[in-house]
Order: structure tokens, then sequence, then C-alpha cells
């Protein structure tokens, strides 16, 4: 692109992002907590699921100090249901650091040093809250780089795709207020420059888009896709006086850890539960296809003793501790069966 496309290209996008942006509530009242919250909430999370999950963390945790002072039990419970805990670990340690420190940290790189917290994450936190001049790059700026461009270098991941577009994004960056720059960008890849059928006729840097004059866009960029590893879990549903029967994740695990689901079938000590399955969930997560059938089993057919980290848990206590999202659907989903149809 020549200096007049890159000036060119920079005041269309604006004009554009003032006209079409949409009204989200981080971007009202802009502050930099609000900020720091909402870019680890959308990290591998739509805007329309984000958007309550935001209002309700917020009237529990107003600023870093109050996220810094609650036990990490309820900042898991405020977090239930957006998966990916590990963000919340993050933004919970995140917070303390924050809170122990005489005034936040205003450089980007300063910002990749804390929990939780990439280049992508780091640019759009200072870039919107200090203006610092750092190019937000991810999947949707990516994307638009490549059709601009007409990029067809097949990419055999999205890492390598960003290694070689960062320079062109660093390049359309403008000196004057790179946090709006950066919002437009995201918001013409979320809107307009979509992942398939991309909206071309309302894209408002067409006429500078190479991929769009050849008919391209749709295939750009070349990124491979990782295989889907499929896998089929089953699962135990047992009642008894007004209990069910969960399993408590490991503290140390890996994912989910300290979260309640449904028990596995898999577990030693456990019996397998036959018949058909009360309920099938299908799901996908990074690079698996989970496939979760579950059958009811007798209680009088479960040991004594119980395996380590499985409780009988009171119905009417069930709001009050945090379960998986997806098992959080399967439990209410399979109570209300159960009391429609007694």
């Amino acid at each position: 692109m020549t200096d007049a496309h890159v000036r060119l290209f920079r005041q269309r996008l604006q004009t554009w992002f003032r006209a079409a942006k949409r009204d989200l509530p981080w971007r009202r009242d802009r502050s930099l907590y609000k900020t720091v919250v909402s870019e680890i909430m959308l990290q591998q999370t739509q805007v329309k699921t984000v958007i309550p999950y935001l209002a309700r963390w917020l009237e529990t945790f107003p600023d870093f100090a109050a996220l810094a002072a609650a036990p990490e039990t309820l900042v898991l419970k405020r977090w239930e249901g957006l998966g990916y805990y590990s963000r919340a670990r993050n933004l919970h340690a995140l917070a303390k650091k924050i809170a122990a420190l005489p005034a936040p940290p205003r450089a980007p790189e300063d910002w990749r040093e804390l929990p939780g917290v990439g280049p992508y994450t780091a640019a759009a936190i200072t870039s919107l809250s200090f203006g610092a001049p750092d190019a937000c790059v991810d999947g949707n700026v990516i994307r638009i780089l490549a059709r601009v461009t007409a990029d067809a270098t097949p990419f055999p991941n999205a890492a390598a795709a960003i290694k070689k577009l960062a320079p062109l994004a660093r390049r359309l960056l403008p000196a004057k207020n790179p946090g709006a720059h950066n919002e437009a960008m995201m918001e013409l890849g979320a809107l307009v420059c979509s992942k398939h059928t991309p909206l071309c006729p309302r894209c408002p840097v067409r006429a500078l888009c190479a991929a769009a004059r050849s008919g391209l866009a749709e295939n750009l960029p070349d990124i491979a896709r990782p295989g889907m590893r499929r896998q089929t879990r089953e699962l135990l549903w047992a009642v008894k006086n007004g209990k069910l029967l969960l399993r408590q994740i490991p503290a140390d695990a890996a994912r989910l850890a300290g979260l309640h689901e449904l028990p596995s079938a898999d577990v030693p000590g456990l019996p397998a539960a036959g018949g058909p399955p009360l309920a099938t969930q299908r799901r996908a997560l990074t690079r698996h296809a989970i496939t979760e059938n579950v059958r009811e089993i007798p209680p009088r057919a479960l040991p004594r003793r119980l395996p380590p980290r499985h409780f009988w848990v009171p119905l009417g206590k069930l709001g009050a501790i945090t379960l998986s999202g997806p098992h959080r659907r399967l439990v209410t989903r399979l109570l209300q069966t159960s009391t429609s149809n007694p």
C-alpha cells in the first residue's frame, strides 16, 4: 500500500466507524477497569454473550480493588457459563497486582507481563486507555489485511499469519487516537469483513481491497485448520433424597479447576449405567468435538463409599455452587424435565 492508500484507508475506516459502531457498554463511560474486564471476557467469547456478564460482574466487582479482595469462589461463580475459566483466575490475579501498584502501567510491554494478557490484549488496553501506539492484531485484523492486499500465502497457523501481516497493521496505525483505529478495525472485521460471506458492497475500504476486486475475499486468508478430535463422554445422573451426585474437579486440574460437573462413568469405583440416555449434548472445545450422554443410575447401585471429590449436593443449593457451563445447562434441562414429568 502506498502512503496515499494508507491515509485514505484510515480516513474511510474512521468515517464508517463513527457512523456504524455498535453501542456497547464498555464504550460508554470508558474506564481502564471496564476496558480490561471486557477485553479479557471477549477472548474466545462473542460480544452478545459478554454484555450481560459484564453488567453482573461490575455490580459485584466495581473496580480492581474490589476484585482483588474477593474470594476465588465468588469470582468463579460470577464467571460461571463464560467458559475458559483460566481467564477468570488470570483476571483475579491481575487485579491483585494492579491494586498493589501505586499506578497502573501504561506501556504495552508492561501489560504483557500481567496474567492472561497477550500482545493483542495489551495493545487493546493501552491504546484505548492511554493512547499507546500499538496495533491490535487478531483474527479479525488478519482477515482484513490479507484481503486488502490479496495475500494468498498458505499459512500453517494463525501465528504465522500474524507474524507476516503485523507490520502492515502497524503501518496503518495512526499516531493520533490509535485506540479508535484499533476499535474500528475490530468492528470492521466483526460486522463487515466477516469470515464467511463478507459484506463487500458495504465495506468502507472496498475500493482499496485487492481481494474484493478479484472476487477472492471469501477465500482469504488461507490458514490451515487443525483437525478436530472426536470424544464421547458417558455421564451419570443420580438423585437421592433430594440430592444430586456431582464431582468436583481437582484444584490442580489444567481446566475448570474447582468447578463441579456430573460424574463420569469412567471413574474407578462407579458402575456403568445402561439404558437410553436421558439427554445428549454436543459441543466443541478448541480442537475437540465432544458428545456427552447422560444416563440415569439408581442410587442403590452406587458404592457406599463414593470416590474422592464426589458429593451429594442438595437440589436447593445447586445455585450456590459453580458448575461448568455445559453441565449447568444439562442439569437445568434434566431437572425441568423431571419436574414436568413426575
